[in-house]
């Protein structure tokens, strides 16, 4: 069977009832689940997909499940190659939380096929991985094409921000090996068209802002003109850190130079996309986005730092909500820092910002949580960039496409630390409208079918570089 019919098949006949399955179970994050040990799905998703691994029946293949105390498990699969050296292929099957928001029909622990779409959490980010991985390396198997040995690594607290990953990474040193390639599936693509693969990653930092005029609540009537705000503080000391009319982040410390490759591949990525840029987002009749160059949206969203407001404190329900003065006003920052910035950098800058000179005297609270660096991928050498393009025009019908992307991958700096001479193809299937981490998340299987022939193509070329 030739490859492209073998990857399309096993989707269709086995990933996709398997992710079906992986779907309906609610294996959130430890973050979002500090009782996942007692609740057990997490344990459910790493048996389903030990099991389905298992069941392909790969020579010399046993799915081994990594245990620590206190830990989250990892699975680790290791594929005896027929050529020399080794890849390591990474994902992760935990999942953010449910998120409201979805539409009727729909739901995170409900797999839904439409129109070509699996619908539900975590299918796209990235319980596709192990099943795409895994199926590229066999693909190559049927055909007798040399491969490298291939070590699948599949871990579970990703979304948390991969706090168990590094204990595993040391502990299995010996099992992993040193690869020359790394290859991730837990990143986006900016059409369903081409391979599109991922340059620089931003990091991020969570936080929390407490402000506090009041030991208790009082009467609005009574103490409105003479208590200040909370909530009005609050707005202040954010608008130290960014700029509300633009949304541009203001300390100079927390931005970086942007790498003139960078620069030149947002330009092609925005001459691709045009206004495929932003329309991928749900905008509300009339809603623009913030600028209307498409480069400029790229690098903002890759390469400049942005806050969101994630979550907020000491705000009464609308229903509860009664004419006081409030105590405290608490928020969670959510701020995307540069690939290249330094994330204990940032967070003393956050520290100094909101620190300094309280308003009104009031008290200030910031508390960071866990910060992570972002990640600037080494070039490309020539044969994995011919590699990529060569497989997109083979199983999309259009060259690749390189660019950055907004979010955080914490696995990758560290990888990119441990092994400096490594090559990295990181891509995914996370396009526009997929959605992940909000409501009506879905994985576009087509993409899925055509990135696994696209990672079997890659895994085929990087043996031939090492027979070089």
């Amino acid at each position: 069977m030739p490859i492209q019919s073998f990857i399309r098949d096993t989707w269709e006949t086995s990933i996709v009832p398997a992710l079906m399955e992986y779907i309906a179970i609610p294996n959130e994050s430890p973050a979002f689940d500090p009782r996942w040990r007692e609740h057990g799905h997490m344990d459910r998703a790493v048996e389903l997909f030990a099991r389905w691994a298992r069941d392909r029946n790969v020579p010399g293949m046993e799915p081994h499940v990594a245990r620590a105390e206190g830990r989250t498990p990892l699975l680790l699969m290791e594929i005896p190659g027929s050529g020399r050296g080794t890849v390591l292929l990474y994902g992760h099957l935990d999942k953010q939380p449910p998120m409201e928001g979805w539409r009727p029909g729909l739901g995170p622990w409900t797999p839904v096929l439409e129109d070509g779409k699996l619908y539900g959490r975590g299918g796209a980010d990235d319980g596709y991985g192990m099943f795409a991985a895994l199926t590229a390396i066999m693909a190559l198997q049927l055909e007798s094409i040399p491969c490298a040995r291939c070590v699948i690594l599949i871990e579970a607290c990703e979304e948390s921000g991969s706090f168990d990953l590094p204990h595993y990474v040391d502990a299995l040193a010996d099992r992993i090996g040193t690869p020359e390639l790394v290859v991730c599936l837990d990143s986006g693509c900016g059409d369903y068209e081409r391979l599109w693969v991922t340059t620089s990653l931003r990091g991020v930092i969570n936080a929390t802002l407490s402000v506090s005029t009041l030991t208790e609540g009082v009467h609005s009537g009574a103490a409105s003109g003479i208590v200040p705000s909370s909530f009005r503080v609050l707005r202040r000391l954010l608008s130290r850190l960014e700029d509300e009319s633009t949304g541009t982040i203001l300390p100079p410390e927390l931005h970086v130079e942007i790498p003139s490759d960078r620069l030149a591949q947002a330009r092609v990525a925005a001459g691709v996309l045009s206004e495929g840029v932003y329309r991928e987002y749900p905008f509300q009749p009339g809603a623009t986005p913030v600028v209307d160059d498409p480069t400029e949206l790229v690098l903002n969203r890759t390469w400049r730092p942005q806050l969101e407001i994630i979550g907020a404190a000491g705000l009464p329900a609308l229903e509860q909500a009664g004419n006081v003065l409030r105590p405290e006003t608490q928020v969670k920052l959510s701020l995307r820092i540069p690939p290249t910035a330094d994330p204990d950098a940032a967070v003393t800058c956050l520290r100094n910002t909101f620190a300094k000179d309280p308003p009104y005297g009031a008290r200030v609270a910031f508390e960071p949580g866990q910060g992570t660096g972002g990640w600037n991928a080494p070039p490309f050498a020539p044969w994995l960039e011919e590699s990529m393009s060569r497989a997109s025009r083979e199983f999309f019908g259009k060259d690749a496409c390189a660019t950055g992307e907004g979010g955080t991958i914490p696995f990758m700096a560290m990888l990119a630390e441990k092994f400096p001479q490594a090559q990295f193809m990181i891509t995914g299937v996370l396009g526009p409208r997929s959605n992940a981490h909000g409501p009506n998340e879905f994985l576009h299987i087509e993409t899925g079918i055509n990135l696994t022939g696209c990672v079997a193509r890659v895994l085929q070329d990087h043996q031939r570089a090492m027979s070089t």
